[in-house]
């Protein structure tokens, strides 16, 4: 579709909607604009009270806190359908037509959140400037150009779209607009290597660019300014001339924000910027962008685009591949059409593997006995092989190779090794970049072990990708990469960040990852993407995607991963002590002002009008509800919930493994009831204890000892189950009772089945025992031992006889036995009850058990519309507050003292901690490198194993640091913070303290490497924001008037940062 089909379809959409009369804004002409001059205001913008921003009063005047903003007003909402046709393609599968060609459809929709009584110009009216400010060789997609009307008419504008899709070209027009109209412009990225990438490309674009990173500050009185994040967030905290000229800020990656750590720095920065400046952000796509640009439109006062687009420059085709299987299945194609013939032949081959037969030694394993698992260590590299070999093949490379681990990701590639994929040519090419890449680094560093191993399989054509690499060599394999050398790129997640590296392959080695919590499925929005980088632009006619999937994926979850929606932009705001201090210490600014304003608060406040509607509903639906005799139905009800939970109480005693095991021999009836699952009586085969899984993995795993009683055995019972359940062959993580197994439906024929449940099921213990077989494997004998529960029941129509728990199970505990009496005494209550034999009781008990049910929904359903009309973390605000005046850093009145403004100057490390060390003079005694080493314990964060014994030169100071860590962590809990005294202690990692030490005494790095098990890039991350960190408690020295101090610290970070060291080397990008 072009251009012009599609404005003549907003022109349509204009004549049909009514626009309210809205005036007609003519754009603005393209002059000439002096650099400290401020950028035009929309008619309305400064419409309510004139409020004085931080730009336009100068540093230390930032926003006033005023009254909420009105709701946003969505308008201009249009969607439309482009369409193009492609020659089809075969793929991998082979299947397409000769000459055949395709029709693919892509979404182009555009909604604006504007503020009430805003003169707004429908985007189909816009008339672009006669000479605009950037032009293109090629027509604008419309996604692209809707984007730029918006820049046009100098409103902020949020762009969603695939990865490769051309975002970049709306960025690149903002900027061409600034530079010409002599206002700067601010691009800001989520991590350094981005912004160093980008500030290589707009450097050659157009000239006039900076870069501002932390590590690096290169010509900061550009126009264009590329920085990180953290740093745009420290400018407006110092309250940076620099931010007077900026007319627009240019977030890419903005779907970021919801990373959990550093996410709120993003809301932080976009509260605190003027609202004079208008705002580009960059994303992948997010179902909820509308709910984003509203919070913008409702903080800046100003109105905030959506132009979203599902285009694809580059069609997709997923593929799964079953582990240990020998071919591939298209299971979406290029349209997005599900082919779930493909995806059922592909889940049957799993099955294939995984044997059906629970009798059977060889479950859960393929053929001769293996177990094939796509990607593991033992059998995944004979997988990828056979995968890699088809894609070089049908000549589908470059490809990445997706896995969630670095070591895997280093020993796939190694299995790859006999392979040679480059020719002579671009075995020497490589050679030649590879070696002018480290060509400054020392000659200790160029024999490092990383380096020399590596250099082979990247002549090969073979890389690796991932955060323990050396950041040089992660910058020689990407350009290496771009330039068409690397035919096998064997990554980790991090790839897909931002990066513009596309291939023509994706695959996926796993669809299970650690994501510091727990081992989870990748989430639909991961896949979309990492998979998005599949298909370069221009050079592919299809990308391609495939997905190794082994016997631990359910069909529904692969189902959902790769038809699933992106994931949505949720707010990850979180106080941090940094972040209060400032806003205390900066006038006409709090802590409880951004709290109002966070985009976790609007999301918050956004679901208020559903929860109001649902309130009504369950109030209309309670007052017409009518019980007859309520208050003796009240009474009976309130009789038999005390009965439920005496009886609970009762099976909680008798199911104790201490009463119970003696009595669970074979053949033992017994009933088992879970929640609503009520099995009914069956036959107990076999008990053992529970075996703790062999791999245990992060908090949620728990310890043998950390399990409770009735969790610690699995009894095995034979149950009549409803048909088609299967039993989980992994005995280590048994629930209650196994997913997937339902009781048979009463009138039903079931399947006698051994079940195994825990303790913590069985609702009764029978005095009845049966005779068993020895071999239940066979249905046959489990339906003639079924038999005999069937006679049961026959002999006893009155109920089958339970152990006595006091006479036959000789529990003598006296609490019990007053139990027992008060249940009977509570039986005796019901039963004198006129209600207990009213052949109307089970309906009037129903009636009056749902109104209590509605009862309570609606008490929770205000405490829950009140709780989000409150100011969330408010409290924690109160808490955090009461901290600070406790340890002094504030005074009664929440002003800022001396050690606040120390605080304030800390943030890449214990604020509050550090300048506790500060101030108890801990850094006095100590040497520049001992300094630097307590101070690596704030930087470090990674997984390690090692066993560390420190010299008395660094455990001496590290046990002063954990001794008022302590003390923090208790006036905190005093404060009613929720910590955990010891993990906050732990959290301070002490292992490489000596490895830094070491190094500031003039060690090679291979030396330190010897003293660590870290991977070489993870030790040189830590060492960076240890220079970063040393940069901070240097200004804070300075804060207090401590030139001795100060200098200690400079000559610390001047120790640590050797030039031409492989730590601290340039950029190749620079």
């Amino acid at each position: 579709m072009n251009s012009n089909d599609l404005f003549s379809f907003l022109e349509e959409q204009d004549e049909v909607e009514n626009d309210e009369s809205m005036d007609v804004v003519q754009p603005e002409a393209s002059h000439k604009r002096k650099a400290n001059s401020p950028p035009p205001v929309p008619q309305d913008a400064s419409r309510n009270g004139g409020d004085v921003s931080m730009s336009e009063a100068g540093p230390s005047a930032p926003k006033k806190p005023r009254a909420s903003s009105p709701k946003p007003v969505v308008l201009d909402d249009f969607e439309t359908e482009a369409k193009r046709e492609v020659e089809a393609s075969a793929g991998l599968a082979g299947t397409a037509e000769a000459g055949a060609r395709l029709e693919l459809k892509h979404q182009v929709r555009h909604q604006v959140a504007v503020p009430p009584g805003y003169n707004y110009v429908p985007i189909s009216k816009h008339v672009p400037p006669a000479k605009p400010d950037r032009e293109y060789k090629f027509e604008l997609d419309p996604f692209q150009r809707v984007s730029v009307y918006a820049i046009q008419r100098n409103e902020s504008v949020l762009v969603s779209a695939h990865t490769s899709a051309g975002k970049t070209v709306v960025a690149e027009y903002a900027i061409a607009q600034c530079l010409n109209r002599k206002q700067r412009v601010i691009y800001t990225s989520p991590i350094k290597a981005l912004s160093n990438q980008k500030y290589r490309e707009m450097l050659a674009e157009f000239g006039d660019v900076g870069l501002m990173t932390g590590d690096v500050t290169i010509n900061p009185s550009a126009t264009c300014l590329v920085m990180t994040t953290e740093i745009l967030r420290s400018m407006l905290y110092r309250g940076s001339e620099i931010m007077r000229e900026v007319a627009w800020v240019i977030f890419d990656e903005i779907h970021y924000m919801r990373d959990k750590e550093r996410g709120v720095v993003w809301e932080e920065t976009i509260i605190l910027l003027p609202h004079t400046v208008r705002y580009v952000f960059l994303s992948a796509t997010i179902p909820n962008a509308m709910q984003f640009a509203e919070w913008i439109c409702k903080s800046h006062e100003q109105p905030c685009h959506v132009v979203y687009t599902d285009f694809r420059p580059t069609p997709l085709q997923h593929y799964l591949f079953p582990a240990g299987g020998e071919g591939i299945y298209l299971v979406v194609n290029e349209k997005g059409e599900f082919r779930e013939d493909n995806f059922s032949k592909a889940m049957g081959k799993l099955q294939e593997g995984q044997g059906d037969d629970p009798a059977d030694a060889k479950g859960g394993k393929g053929k001769k006995g293996k177990s094939w698992k796509g990607g593991d260590k033992k059998d995944g590299p004979s997988d990828i092989s056979k995968i890699i070999k088809m894609i070089m093949l049908k000549n589908y490379n470059p490809v990445i190779v997706f896995s969630f681990s670095k070591r895997e990701c280093e020993g796939l590639a190694l299995t790859l090794a006999k392979f040679e994929f480059n020719s002579t040519e671009e075995q020497d090419l490589v050679a030649n970049i590879f070696n002018n890449a480290i060509e400054n680094l020392a000659q200790d560093d160029r024999q490092l072990p990383q380096i020399s191993n590596l250099l082979p399989l990247l002549r090969r054509g073979i890389g690796i990708h991932h955060g323990g690499l050396l950041p040089i060599l992660k910058e020689v394999i990407e350009i290496l990469f771009q330039e068409g050398l690397i035919k096998v790129l064997f990554a980790t997640e991090t790839f897909s960040i931002g990066l513009n590296m596309p291939a023509k392959t994706v695959v996926f080695t796993a669809t299970r990852k650690w994501d510091g919590h727990e081992f989870r499925n990748i989430s639909s929005g991961e896949y979309i993407q990492m998979s998005g980088r599949a298909g370069r632009r221009g050079l592919d006619d299809r990308g391609v995607v495939i997905m190794m999937c082994d016997e631990k994926l359910e069909p529904q979850s692969a189902k959902e991963m790769v038809k699933g929606q992106a994931d949505r932009l949720d707010s990850a705001f979180h106080l941090g002590y940094n972040m209060v201090l400032n806003l205390m210490k900066v006038e006409g600014i709090s802590p409880e002002f951004m709290l109002e304003r966070c985009f976790f608060q609007f999301q918050s406040s956004a679901g208020i009008p559903l929860l109001e509607d649902e309130l009504k509903k369950e109030e209309e639906e309670k007052d017409a509800t009518t019980i007859p005799d309520e208050a003796l139905v009240s009474q009976y009800y309130d009789c038999r919930q005390q009965l439920d939970q005496m009886v609970a109480d009762f099976r909680e005693v008798i199911t104790h493994p201490t009463y119970a095991l003696p009595f669970l021999q074979a053949g033992r009836l017994v009933k088992v009831k879970h929640e609503k699952l009520d099995f009914g009586w069956g036959i107990v085969i076999n008990f053992e204890k529970r075996v703790p899984p062999k791999k245990q993995f992060g908090p949620k795993t728990p310890k043998p000892e950390d399990i409770p009683p009735h969790e610690q055995y699995i009894v095995d019972v034979l149950l009549n189950c409803a048909v088609g359940g299967t039993i989980p062959k992994d005995r280590s993580n048994i629930t209650p009772t196994p997913a997937g197994i339902q009781p048979c439906a009463p009138g039903q024929k079931g399947v006698p089945l051994v079940v195994p449940v825990t303790l913590r099921t069985l609702d009764g213990i029978s005095h009845i025992r049966v005779f068993l077989p020895k071999d239940l494997r066979q249905d046959q004998a489990r339906e003639t031992v079924w038999k005999s529960v069937l006679e049961v029941h026959r002999r006893f129509p009155d109920g089958v006889g339970l152990l006595d728990p006091i006479d036959n199970m000789g529990i003598k505990d006296d609490k019990f036995k007053e139990l027992v009496k008060k249940i009977s005494a509570m039986e005796q209550k019901m039963f004198a009850s006129p209600l207990h034999k009213d052949p109307r009781l089970p309906e009037l008990y129903t009636l009056f058990a749902h109104k209590k049910e509605r009862q309570e929904r609606i008490r929770a359903l205000k405490k829950r519309i009140q709780a989000t009309h409150d100011v969330l973390q408010l409290e924690e605000l109160k808490c955090r507050k009461r901290v600070l005046r406790r340890l002094a850093f504030t005074n009664a009145a929440d002003i800022v003292d001396m050690k606040g403004r120390v605080a304030c100057e800390i943030s890449s490390g214990d604020e509050l901690l550090l300048t506790e060390l500060i101030f108890n003079g801990v850094f006095n005694p100590l040497s520049p490198e001992q300094c630097a080493a307590l101070l690596s314990c704030f930087v470090f964060g990674e997984k390690s194993e090692q066993a560390t014994k420190l010299k008395e030169e660094l455990a001496a100071p590290l046990r002063v640091m954990q001794e008022i860590a302590r003390r923090i962590a208790k006036v905190s809990k005093e404060s009613k913070l929720t910590i955990d005294e010891d993990e906050y202690v732990k959290s301070f990692k002490v292992e490489l303290m000596d490895a830094v030490v070491q190094w500031c005494r003039g060690a090679s790095f291979s030396e330190i490497c010897k003293l660590t098990d870290q991977f070489e890039g993870s030790l040189i991350r830590v060492f960076r924001r240890l220079g970063e960190l040393l940069r901070q408690m240097a200004q804070a020295a300075k804060v207090i008037g401590n030139a001795e101090l100060k200098e200690k610290f400079e000559k610390a970070s001047e120790m640590l940062e050797r030039p031409n060291s492989v730590i601290f080397c340039s950029s190749l990008y620079l």
